[in-house]
């Protein structure tokens, strides 16, 4: 398995994924997934990581993040990492890799790209045909947006409001639940891998400003348009995070990644 690429261009939203150790499916089990986020909260706490959504499957996470700083999302990510395989590896007396080496970060445009991205993230676990409708998995950014909690949320709403120029929380769920109605009315089983497989998703004047940025390790790239999005695609397909319902026997796993303990 090549290593995924990372990038840093400061001041930008990144879509960030990480999968476990050759897919497995080490995060079955909601304890586990439950830490992960705990972790999530720390770096938020401890680092100012600026949380924008997130999902915890059974063998991956997808993170939406707004940069703060340049060592605000590396030191976030391999705290959250590092913790996560270090206590799954204790309480299981387990030896090896954890995780599936680097994570993978996307820049996303958020001058009108970012709802959609927003909803890509929603509905991993609908593609995945574990449940029907994002509400169905707890550890997720949906859960918090929908359902604020009064302490330890790490949705950083005010960011998000300002990104997707919406003025309340209340408008904010409003909008949330009208783009998740509408993603379902469509063929929610499709994968979209340019999400989670390119250097930078959006308009094609932004991409080609993130081409612009990357300079000389983005020289030889190219410039891709798909259904109204374009993308700086990667030099190969490095990394592969997302599973539909037909992907790697996921649906032979719906009871081992509901919320058992």
């Amino acid at each position: 398995m090549p290593r995924a690429n990372r990038y840093y261009i400061p001041g930008r939203v990144w879509h960030i994924t990480h999968r476990c150790h050759r897919s497995q499916f080490l995060l079955k089990f909601a304890c586990d997934r439950k830490r992960w986020r705990h972790w999530l909260f720390e770096a938020k706490k401890r680092f100012g990581l600026c949380v924008l959504n997130y999902i915890v499957t059974s063998n991956h996470i997808h993170l939406l993040v707004k940069d703060t700083g340049q060592d605000v999302i590396p030191r976030s990510m391999q705290l959250i990492a590092g913790r996560t395989a270090q206590e799954y590896n204790q309480r299981k007396n387990r030896k090896g890799a954890f995780w599936e080496d680097r994570y993978h970060a996307t820049a996303i445009d958020t001058e009108g790209y970012l709802a959609q991205c927003l909803v890509y993230i929603d509905m991993n676990m609908v593609r995945a045909g574990a449940v029907s409708h994002p509400s169905g998995w707890v550890n997720s950014g949906y859960q918090e947006i929908q359902n604020p909690l009064d302490r330890y949320s790490v949705i950083d709403y005010r960011a998000l409001r300002e990104l997707l120029g919406i003025s309340n929380l209340t408008q904010l769920q409003s909008e949330h639940k009208g783009w998740v109605k509408a993603e379902l009315k469509k063929d929610c089983a499709v994968r979209k891998p340019l999400w989670s497989e390119s250097l930078a998703v959006g308009s094609e004047a932004y991409v080609q400003g993130v081409k612009e940025a990357l300079g000389v390790s983005a020289k030889a790239r190219q410039i891709e348009g798909q259904e109204g999005l374009y993308r700086v695609r990667e030099r190969r397909a490095s990394y592969t995070c997302d599973f539909d319902a037909k992907n790697n026997g996921l649906n032979n796993y719906r009871h081992l990644i509901l919320d058992e303990s």
